[in-house]
């Protein structure tokens, strides 16, 4: 089959690598019809996640039919249509369980790796490194999927694979971000990145009651996006001090909750802690930017609560602990919990409420995926979010 291949920094190829075969009775393979390039897949592109090597497979958004099904598979049949969790969940784990699949104990075969790293492992995700697994990727022609039963669902009619894809990890990661703030309604929600997650984000946090949202970024045609798909109010962090203007924005108390969706490779403005960190990056003192952390602490409102969904991977240097204590902010984050979600966000789907497809911008064939993490880096074209149609 055809597969994309991460090569090196900034190297993905497409190669002929072998078809993959049910391993385990609880396994599908799945003839990938669309996939998806993720804004975490440019951590790998960018060489930033630890524990890949030359020849990996990867991305972990896929939707596609049931090509065949182990034995002991219950809930699909070979022709089903099906969109897959990134996050791989055993289904029977004390996590899992409680419905925190990414934390899940069985899922991961390195979690030998992660306990150096992390002291306890988490969940398998497919493409993402041997940290996580060593999983083949869903940016390839098959894929195998484990433990299909919990992680694997069934497309409902009137669903189209576009918007599916969308439903794989993309929505339902913002989605848990603003299910982490627990709102009740009528809270000021501030999200920082206006890529695809932190789209569905803002989505997400109108569903469940926010009153106001508002959108921080510097790149015009995303803040443009995130004013007319999602009615967020935009700041552009490079022409106003994003502290205060927020401070201004709600009386003087700050927004209840603030949401990082953009991760480990953040810009700032601050010229000395941005040269601090390059410093700490290139001597292997520091691996994470932390700059949209730190700016969400000084922002947040005494009480409020600070959200990351956006990808980190080890350290992060100038965390302004103090602050956070002092003001009594929650914190909550994570790798996103795929099963508990996506088939609520089916019925959302059906029910009209959005269109998962919207940030859908680019697409391209999987022979064309190099020039596609191109594009999607570059944010050439108006980029948002890439598809990838496989068959």
């Amino acid at each position: 089959m055809r597969a994309a291949c991460w090569q090196d920094k900034h190297t993905v190829e497409v190669r002929n690598v072998p078809d993959p075969e049910i391993v385990n009775p609880h396994d599908i393979i799945l003839k990938v019809t669309h996939t998806t390039i993720c804004g975490s897949d440019l951590h790998l592109y960018d060489g930033v996640v630890p524990g890949m090597s030359k020849g990996d497979i990867i991305g972990h958004e896929p939707v596609g039919e049931v090509e065949e099904a182990g034995s002991a598979v219950g809930k699909h049949k070979v022709g089903d249509r099906v969109a897959v969790s990134s996050v791989i969940g055993c289904g029977r784990c004390f996590y899992c369980r409680n419905q925190e699949f990414s934390m899940c104990d069985n899922s991961n075969p390195n979690a030998w790796m992660q306990e150096k790293v992390y002291t306890y492992p988490t969940a398998g995700i497919f493409g993402y490194s041997h940290l996580f697994g060593g999983y083949p990727g869903a940016q390839a022609e098959y894929l195998r999927v484990p433990y299909a039963d919990v992680g694997a669902f069934s497309i409902p009619e009137g669903i189209s694979s576009e918007q599916a894809v969308c439903i794989t990890d993309a929505f339902p990661t913002g989605f848990m971000g603003a299910d982490l703030c627990g709102l009740k309604g009528g809270e000021t929600v501030v999200v920082w990145g206006a890529g695809p997650v932190g789209l569905f984000v803002m989505k997400s946090a109108r569903l469940l009651g926010a009153e106001r949202v508002i959108a921080v970024d510097n790149i015009p045609y995303r803040l443009e996006t995130a004013r007319e798909q999602c009615g967020a109010e935009t700041l552009d962090f490079t022409e106003t001090g994003v502290t205060d203007t927020l401070r201004e924005m709600t009386a003087g108390r700050g927004p209840d909750c603030c949401i990082d969706a953009c991760g480990m490779e953040a810009h700032g403005t601050n010229a000395f802690v941005g040269a601090y960190d390059a410093v700490k990056q290139a001597v292997m003192l520091e691996n994470d930017r932390g700059h949209v952390v730190r700016q969400m602490i000084e922002a947040c409102r005494k009480g409020g609560t600070i959200v990351i969904m956006g990808v980190y991977s080890l350290f992060v240097d100038k965390f302004p602990l103090g602050a956070a204590f002092n003001k009594g902010l929650t914190f909550r984050m994570g790798q996103m919990h795929g099963p508990k979600y996506i088939q609520r966000l089916f019925d959302y789907t059906l029910q009209g409420k959005i269109d998962p497809s919207f940030c859908l911008t680019n697409k391209f064939l999987l022979n064309e995926i190099p020039h596609a993490y191109e594009v999607f880096k570059k944010r050439t074209d108006n980029c948002v979010k890439v598809l990838v149609k496989v068959s």
